[in-house]
């Protein structure tokens, strides 16, 4: 199974991280890797996520890679990583 980003979801996780870069770039490197290793776990578990606790009843699963939360969908052959939010957003649906 193959992991990606919608384009929205890109921006939103590279929006993030130069945020953190201009902070902290050691900690922008770190959480990038932490966060690759994440998602390529799904590749070989694409149910390994927890379903989103604000909405249930959707067909999105959730990675937490503090301080963001990764939303995705399986279909097909595909894990399609379709947000990234920082865990202080209030989500709308995904």
């Amino acid at each position: 199974m193959k992991v990606r980003f919608t384009l929205p979801a890109r921006r939103q996780f590279l929006e993030g991280i130069r945020y953190i870069r201009r902070e902290n770039p050691s900690a922008a490197v770190t959480l990038r890797r932490e966060v690759e290793t994440r998602l390529r776990r799904l590749a070989r578990f694409p149910g390994s996520g927890r379903r989103i606790p604000e909405f249930p009843e959707l067909p999105y699963r959730e990675v937490v890679v503090n301080p963001y939360r990764f939303f995705y969908r399986v279909q097909r052959k595909v894990v399609w990583v379709v947000a990234a939010w920082h865990a202080a957003q209030v989500p709308d649906e995904p």
